[in-house]
């Protein structure tokens, strides 16, 4: 088998878009830097993720120089929105979190209304170290997390995809694999190791920054989302169902939490600590 190493890195600037593959990333405490940092927002202060609006994945996010964007989308003309004046905020739900954020001005939140047809703003995590906490089950005092499902980083495996297409070609929905990575939206792809090998660790190091596994990630709706056309399956839902079901959640990857600092690049080593 050959050394595990870093096959990708993942960088999503707003929850939900379509994001980058860098040939680096720092690793910041909650997350690499400029991931999910900005957040789509409903008229209510809701998250709008591809669960409620599957469209997102034909948008994408360009970070720019000094944290700022480049949005482009179907049919919308390329925008351009910078990091807000941190002058006041306004509460954003995200899951059962309430987290304060920065909203952009008008003109992104009418370039999401024209894209989305809904009401909705765009706000930005204007201070992580402080916004948003980790869930304390998992984590430890003072660990926090971007707009992130939960936890600053999210890690999957090549051997767990190709073992997990396997299963879905033995199903009745073969047609709808072999399945892509990029429907579970990682961070950091590994490649070298066992399929399912990442159901047991607890400690690794990805280069020089070392990690907490701190839960297998369970898996939504968007997984069935094609990433390039929007429409939606059902897999991996119901092969994971079959074969990954973890008490009440379907499970691929697992949620990672920093201890360390550093930078990780593509063919960086990778280690099983505990």
């Amino acid at each position: 088998m050959p050394t595990p190493q870093v096959q990708s890195l993942h960088v999503y600037p707003v929850k939900a878009l379509t994001g980058s593959g860098p040939g680096e990333a720092v690793v910041e405490p909650w997350g690499l830097a400029g991931d999910r940092r900005w957040l789509v927002a409903d008229a209510e202060g809701r998250q709008i993720t591809q669960r409620q609006q599957p469209r997102l994945a034909l948008a994408r996010a360009e970070e720019l120089p000094g944290g700022g964007l480049r949005l482009t989308a179907p049919g919308m003309p390329a925008l351009v929105v910078e990091v807000p004046e941190p002058v006041g905020t306004v509460a954003v739900e995200v899951f059962s979190d309430v987290v304060e954020a920065v909203p952009a001005g008008p003109e992104a939140a009418a370039w999401w209304h024209g894209f989305l047809g809904v009401a909705c703003r765009l706000v930005h995590m204007d201070a992580p170290e402080k916004r948003r906490p980790v869930d304390p089950e998992y984590g430890e005092p003072g660990d926090t997390v971007s707009f992130a499902d939960g936890f600053p980083l999210l890690l999957t495996t090549t051997a767990s995809l190709t073992a997990l297409n396997a299963l879905i070609a033995d199903g009745t929905r073969a047609a709808e694999g072999p399945l892509p990575m990029n429907r579970f939206r990682p961070n950091v792809v590994i490649e070298g190791t066992a399929p399912w090998a990442e159901d047991h660790w607890r400690r690794v190091r990805i280069g020089e920054v070392e990690f907490q596994v701190a839960k297998p990630s369970g898996r939504c709706v968007v997984t069935t989302t094609d990433q390039l056309t929007a429409e939606r399956g059902k897999e991996p839902l119901r092969t994971l169902a079959r074969h990954r079901r973890f008490g009440g959640q379907l499970v691929f990857g697992q949620n990672l939490i920093p201890r360390g600092a550093g930078t990780l690049r593509i063919g960086d080593p990778f280690e099983i600590l505990d």
